[in-house]
């Protein structure tokens, strides 16, 4: 037997898996994901992966086996928790909430993980009936993350992101020399690899297009900082431009130089991804006025800085 879903007329577009999130608050996210991959899930009897943009009037099929056989899952913040995700939050509105997220917590459920950040904050903002991710950043990023309180926000939010009118600022740390001082561009075709356990992203015609750019801000032996904006938004998109140009990010366990993370493990006592999202720059959804959000460095990123400073 098969739930028949038909999508409401107050979704304009929306993708599949934060509406299924949305819907079955308590079946497990790996679960609803994995049921996506297999093709377990349609929409107008068709297939479709965990990013398809589902519109008003979608018709959606998924088997009542699995939903009917869910426990709901118990779920409290305790009180270091809540403590924690508060201190997080850079900037808060009614329309909008931006936070500093820390590295090694994924932004949401999904691959066996039934809470990322964004299931705490609706757990800590139960009253709240709307709060929703504007974009994404990778489990092992850290830095800025907005979230929408209002579907009105979402919308303008996500528009002014395909249209390429939210800028993104990041800073690496990176393996290699350079001594451009200017922009340099790299534009390519980004697919996803499915055939590992995890994700990975690899270089290919048939994938989507990807444009980075980035700049050098200070260069130590044999390491750069640099500062990046990502043009376009693809999965590991940073990650996987600066290891092609052989510019690997410290610490990036899936695209990155083993011999150079074991160095700073060992001698920088550095155990996350140098990568941090921090700052975003956009116009707000209620008064239009542009803002700039910057979000500061964690200590371990400015302890390892001040390291390499002094170990030139």
């Amino acid at each position: 037997m098969y739930k028949i879903i038909i999508v409401s007329s107050i979704i304009d577009i929306q993708r599949i898996d934060n509406f299924l999130i949305n819907k079955f608050k308590n079946v497990p996210k790996s679960m609803l994901y994995r049921m996506l991959r297999k093709g377990k899930i349609t929409v107008n009897k068709k297939k479709i992966l965990p990013n398809f943009k589902i519109k008003s009037q979608d018709i959606i099929k998924i088997p009542n086996i699995y939903i009917n056989k869910i426990k709901p899952i118990k779920y409290k913040l305790t009180l270091n928790k809540i403590n924690f995700l508060k201190k997080t939050i850079i900037f808060e509105d009614k329309y909008i909430l931006v936070i500093n997220k820390p590295s090694g917590i994924a932004v949401h459920g999904g691959s066996g993980i039934n809470y990322g950040i964004i299931e705490n904050f609706r757990c800590l903002f139960k009253q709240k009936k709307f709060l929703e991710l504007v974009h994404r950043i990778d489990k092992e990023t850290s830095g800025i993350l907005l979230l929408a309180k209002k579907r009105s926000s979402l919308k303008m939010l996500q528009k002014q992101l395909m249209e390429k009118k939210i800028i993104k600022e990041y800073i690496a740390l990176v393996k290699g020399n350079c001594f451009e001082k200017k922009y340099i561009y790299i534009k390519n075709f980004l697919l996803k690899d499915f055939s590992n356990k995890k994700i990975k992203v690899k270089i290919d015609n048939k994938g989507k297009y990807a444009e980075t750019k980035f700049k050098i801000v200070k260069n130590y032996k044999n390491i750069m900082l640099i500062k990046i904006n990502p043009i376009t938004g693809r999965t590991h998109q940073i990650r996987v431009h600066m290891s092609h140009l052989n510019f690997p990010i410290v610490n990036d366990q899936r695209y990155g130089d083993d011999n150079l993370n074991f160095q700073f493990k060992k001698y920088y006592h550095l155990e996350r991804l140098f990568l941090h999202a921090k700052s975003i720059t956009f116009i707000h959804p209620k008064n239009n006025k542009k803002i700039k959000i910057f979000a500061p460095l964690s200590k371990e990123l400015n302890n390892c800085l001040l390291k390499l400073k002094y170990n030139k």
